[in-house]
Formats: C-alpha cells, structure tokens, sequence
C-alpha cells in the first residue's frame, strides 16, 4: 500500500513539474537554478525493481506490512518561487548576425527622379513642392557697375503740365544693399496741359506762371538702397532674382515756360501754322524720392520699372534772361519801331529772341513781348511735383 501512495505522490509531482517548466524555460536556461535530479520514476510493478543501494531501507512488496518508519520521497516538489521566477530584463543589444528588414526607397517616393531635380535650388517640375529656405542673391551686386536706360519717362499727375521724356542712370554698387547714382534725364516733350490750354483760348485765364513751369532737363547724384529682395520661377526653367530698390538724390534741372500756344498766322491771304513759343526760365534746385522693382534675369541684365516724384523749385521773374524793366524798354521800342541793340538792358537779356520775322510762318516775333511780359509781371513761386512713371532696362558688368 505504500509501495502506491508513493508512486501516487511521483506522478502528481512529475506533473506539476511539467506544468511549471513552460513559463520558467527561459529563466532556467539563464540562471543557477537547475531541477533536483534525483527524480526518478518508479517502474511498473511488473517489471524487477532496481537492487536497493547499500544502507538504504528496505523495499516493500505489494501486500507486505508496512514499517513503522515512513521513508522519505526521494522528489522535492518544486514551490512556487522557485518554479515561477521573475521575467529578466529585455535584452537591449541586437545581435551581429540579427535579421534586418530592407524598404525599397522607390515605393517611398511620391515624385520621379526628373520632378525633384532642382534648378538653381527650386524644385521647378513640381509646384506642388515648398521651399522653406532662405537664400542668399543668386548674383551678387558688390562692387559691379549698372547703366540704365528708361526710353519712356511720363508724368502721371499732369494738372497743369505734360512731360514726356528719357532718362539714363549710372549706378556703383558699394555694398549688396546700397549704391551710388548719377542720373541724366531730358524732356523731349513739355507743354502745358489740355485744361490749362482750355482756360487760355475760352476764358483767357491761366494757372500761375510758377504752376505750370515746365521742366526740360535735369541732372542729379543720389543713392539707392535695396531692402528687399527674392527670387521666383518663370515658366520651367528659368529663375528670376528681383529687387525692391528706393533711390533719392538732389541737382540742377533746366526750366522753360510757355509764351504763345501754337496758333495760325494769316499774311496776304495765306494761312500759316505757327508753332507754340516757349521762352527758358532758368535753373532750378531739383531733387527726386523714388521706389521700384528690378528684375534681373541672368548674369548682366536686368528690366527696371520705377515711380519718382521730382521736386523742384519754381519761380517766374524772368524769361530768356528778360526781367520785367527789360521787356518794357523792348515794349517801347516797340511801338516806335525802334531797335533793340542801343536799349539799356540786363546782360542775360535774350533780345533776339523777340525781334524779326520768320521766313517760313512770317510771324514778327515782337508781338510776343508783350506776353512775355505778362509773365513776370506779378512774380510767382511754388514747389512744383512731377511724379513719373519710368520703364527700362540695365546692363550689369
């Protein structure tokens, strides 16, 4: 009967070992912890049992009486802590010879290989793409020297006056951002405005002769700077690097006013078309303020579009060089019919300008010193603004 119960006990210790050694595999293989190794199992009973080893107690047969002294198991069952002990630390070094995975790149991508080249540093086949950088100008503009031509100069804020003309700049890049200027700039068309002409033929009214001095000339020395600068694409693969510039500069601009409009002069029954007289004022102080846009397309050329408003001072007291004592002692001789070179004159009096006759209008020029004297008459002054739009091209070396 013991023979039993202590084959029982074998097999439900066996068991729960069995049981156990899943969840502990990886932590016995690991740590010191070994399972005691005198579990052996008990042979059927069938079979011959083992010679018993020298001092150790007897065995029992099947039916035999049993000793008073209970033998001990020779299996340990394993407890709980010991069967079940605690998870180690996840192993943070990989292997040499570990298994990676590899990723085509070519499935990443969105684009082909053609819409994400980049010219000049823009991705041009492919808008959808964003920049977000910051770069520096493409052509530097230290130390290069610019020449620009504006073939169309036209005022815009005509009320008394109409300017159309030309202008040439000369610029010296000091620095990136800030350049010396020199500036020429001639009106090849001055005349006064149509409303201005309206109130001379219906009412016999005019602007102010200091309203409506007309510039012809001007020279000037300035400097211009560029805060702002940038680049954008024009169609697919061409760059273009533009510029805000601001300028402004100071001189001297030539001045003239108008004497007669064009009129018809009748002589012996011919009609002859006489065009308008204008007599020349003086020089004035001149001084210009102005912003535009540059847009420099490659190394050495760039297209110009720009606003400037020139200042200059005006003031009537003379014309052709006559002041107001002047034209009155021509005014006499004049009427006497007498002539202008014994007349006690300023020295930058112009007579000439107002005696004979042309030969192709056969218009007596005398007749017009009476308007030039209406001129200076009641002196006049103003500070007269002439914003014009200005539209060129430069060469960059």
């Amino acid at each position: 009967m013991r023979t039993i119960l202590s084959f029982a006990l074998l097999v439900s210790t066996v068991a729960r070992a069995q049981m156990v050694a899943p969840l502990a595999e990886s932590a016995l293989l690991r740590s010191s912890l070994a399972v005691p190794a005198q579990v052996s199992q008990t042979p059927p009973s069938s079979e011959t049992p083992p010679p018993a080893a020298p001092g150790a107690p007897p065995r029992h047969e099947m039916g035999s009486s049993v000793p008073d002294q209970e033998t001990p198991s020779t299996a340990r069952p394993l407890s709980t802590r010991e069967a079940a002990p605690e998870a180690p630390a996840p192993v943070t070094d990989v292997p040499a010879d570990a298994p990676t995975v590899t990723v085509d790149e070519s499935e990443l991508r969105t684009t082909t290989a053609e819409q994400q080249r980049l010219v000049h540093g823009a991705p041009l086949y492919n808008p959808n793409v964003a920049v977000h950088i910051v770069q520096k100008k493409r052509f530097a503009d230290e130390g290069r020297h610019e020449f620009s031509l504006y073939p169309v100069a036209v005022q815009v804020n005509g009320k008394f006056t109409n300017h159309l003309g030309s202008a040439l700049h000369y610029t010296y890049h000091l620095q990136e951002n800030f350049a010396l200027q020199v500036t020429g700039q001639y009106n090849w068309h001055t005349d006064e405005s149509d409303f201005n002409l309206e109130l001379i033929d219906k009412v016999r009214e005019q602007a102010q002769a200091a309203s409506s001095l007309l510039l012809q000339w001007g020279a000037q020395a300035g400097v211009e700077v560029t805060p702002l600068y940038g680049k954008f694409a024009f169609y697919d693969n061409t760059l273009a690097q533009f510029s805000v510039v601001l300028s402004g500069g100071a001189g001297v601009g030539g001045t003239r006013h108008l004497i007669r409009p064009e009129v018809s002069n009748q002589v012996g029954g011919e009609t002859f078309s006489v065009p308008a007289r204008f007599g020349a004022a003086g020089n004035k102080f001149l001084g210009s303020v102005g912003g535009g846009f540059r847009l420099q397309i490659g190394d050495s050329y760039a297209v110009r579009l720009e606003v400037k408003d020139l200042i200059y001072t005006a003031r009537v007291d003379r014309v052709d060089g006559c002041n107001l004592a002047d034209f009155e002692q021509m005014e006499a001789a004049r009427v006497s019919n007498d002539p202008f070179e014994g007349l006690p004159l300023s020295s930058g009096c112009k007579f000439q300008k107002f005696d004979g006759v042309d030969p192709k209008t056969r218009k007596n020029y005398r007749e017009d010193i009476i308007l030039g004297r209406d001129l200076v008459e009641e002196p006049s002054s103003d500070v007269l603004n002439n914003v014009s739009f200005y539209a060129g091209f430069s060469v960059l070396f």
